[in-house]
């Protein structure tokens, strides 16, 4: 092998070696964004059940007052 042959193998083995480099950062590139995703995706499903419950908890407080005052008024029409 001489020295044009030998320069232009590791010329080739360094672009090789570039390409590996740059496939792999794609690679965790497009895995952080998947997992950024499927993070919002459970941060707005976590959103959701939270107002769903507080909606839930809302109505049975209004009910709650509303039998308080439906008893109270009750008791005031006795007297």
């Amino acid at each position: 092998m001489n020295a044009k042959d030998m320069k232009q193998l590791l010329s080739s083995m360094e672009s090789n070696i570039k390409l590996q480099g740059r496939a792999r950062a794609e690679k965790r590139a497009r895995e952080a964004e998947r997992e950024q995703k499927e993070f919002r995706e459970k941060l707005m499903c976590a959103a959701a059940s939270q107002a769903e419950l507080e909606s839930m908890a809302k109505k049975i407080k209004g009910t709650d007052a509303a039998m308080q005052r439906d008893q109270l008024t009750g008791l005031m029409d006795g007297f």
